[in-house]
């Protein structure tokens, strides 16, 4: 490779989640909570971007980007509405996407859950309850049947760390709990469902790459906290992390540090900036979680960069921030690790769960009212960088 080149056949994405841009998820757990009072969610989630009916639109940006491959997700309480009730209309509509992607020369790369659960799950005790990965297993095996011939990648579960911390530890997400014995129970019972969902996958959908995706951060111990540091890895990460072996990927997602003191997790350091979700801007954060889970992993499983970005008003320094994770990244790929692939959060400008629709991630801007998609000037740097497979410089 050149300097500054990444390596052939490099796969370059964007991502998105049903529920953050479809519009309408109304059968699902988060719409229950975005409307109970107290949740703490800032405004609902409503039409979201209308992209259940803007789909060809959001495909076309892909498209003019020039990219490889777009991440999605399809929606467990459209396709199952209820137990053992499959839709085969969401599913036809879930395919019409997959193969809109293919006639535009992009991957489709599907996420099998994203944060929300159907109601029904949710009231038989969700993802507490083990027989769950029973159920989601079967759920898999469905959509993989009818997605098989048109799947680029199939990613298992998104984050299910954040999920089971956020809804059963911290109580920010549903179900609302705050008990981490339970939230423990909760991780054990992801563990499970996603190996049960490989094997649903690959049996409904041979040849279709399988994997796990995963919220990392560069942790820090600060003032001797290496211990209690190495405990809340480990339960954030290293659990799953050491569930994937076999897999044909691990998909690493990450924003920002973490630092831990003694007394737990600290706040922003002084002089470091900090960005509108409260967290540190701070990029360093891809190439630190890369060449952990590539440590973790043994590097025996093939790494994706499944999502990384900024929520930020300000584009000309999220193109700043793209600019130096990559360039971390190309420092891991120099020295080896098997990096396959970089995926941008996120297309579009959407529904950031607790925080409603003040954080903007996207590549490209959506009016509230009419839904009008307006590329910003980070999606025509990003589409540089995919065109040309190399880092492009930051504009003067």
């Amino acid at each position: 490779m050149s300097e500054g080149a990444f390596p052939e056949g490099f796969e370059w994405s964007t991502a998105t989640a049903a529920h953050q841009i479809e519009g309408g998820n109304w059968n699902s757990d988060w719409w229950r909570w975005e409307h109970t009072p107290g949740s703490g969610v800032v405004e609902p989630s409503g039409d979201a971007c209308d992209s259940w009916h803007r789909w060809e639109e959001d495909a076309d940006l892909v498209a003019e980007m020039g990219l490889g491959a777009y991440r999605f997700s399809v929606e467990w309480a459209r396709i199952e509405p209820e137990d053992g009730e499959v839709s085969v209309a969401a599913l036809d509509h879930y395919r019409r996407v997959c193969e809109g992607l293919r006639d535009r020369g992009i991957a489709p790369v599907v996420t099998f859950h994203h944060f929300t659960t159907p109601r029904w799950l949710a009231d038989r005790g969700g993802w507490e309850d083990p027989s769950t990965v029973e159920r989601f297993a079967t759920y898999a095996h469905h959509v993989a049947e009818h997605l098989a011939d048109v799947m680029g990648r199939a990613c298992t579960i998104n984050e299910p760390n954040i999920v089971a911390s956020i809804g059963w530890g911290h109580g920010a997400f549903p179900p609302g709990v705050r008990d981490w014995d339970r939230a423990r129970a909760v991780q054990e019972v992801f563990v499970d469902a996603h190996r049960a969902a490989v094997e649903s996958i690959r049996a409904a959908a041979p040849g279709v790459p399988v994997g796990l995706t995963l919220s990392m951060a560069d942790y820090q111990a600060v003032d001797g906290a290496e211990e209690k540091m190495a405990r809340r890895r480990r339960a954030m990460e290293d659990v799953y992390l050491e569930a994937v072996d076999g897999d044909d990927f691990v998909g690493v997602q990450a924003y920002t540090r973490e630092r831990i003191g003694p007394g737990g997790q600290l706040g922003p350091e002084e002089g470091v900036p900090v960005l509108p979700m409260g967290y540190e801007y701070w990029p360093q954060c891809l190439e630190a979680t890369v060449r952990r889970a590539w440590e973790v992993t043994g590097g025996r499983v093939p790494l994706l960069v499944t999502e990384n970005g900024i929520g930020t008003d300000d584009d000309a320094q999220r193109i700043e921030y793209l600019h130096a994770a990559l360039t971390g990244l190309l420092r891991t790929i120099a020295d080896g690790i098997d990096v396959r692939g970089y995926t941008c959060w996120s297309l579009l400008d959407n529904f950031e769960w607790a925080y409603g629709y003040g954080p903007r991630f996207g590549l490209v801007e959506v009016d509230r009212r009419t839904f009008e998609r307006r590329p910003k000037a980070s999606a025509r740097w990003f589409g540089s960088v995919a065109r040309s497979n190399a880092l492009a410089p930051v504009p003067g």
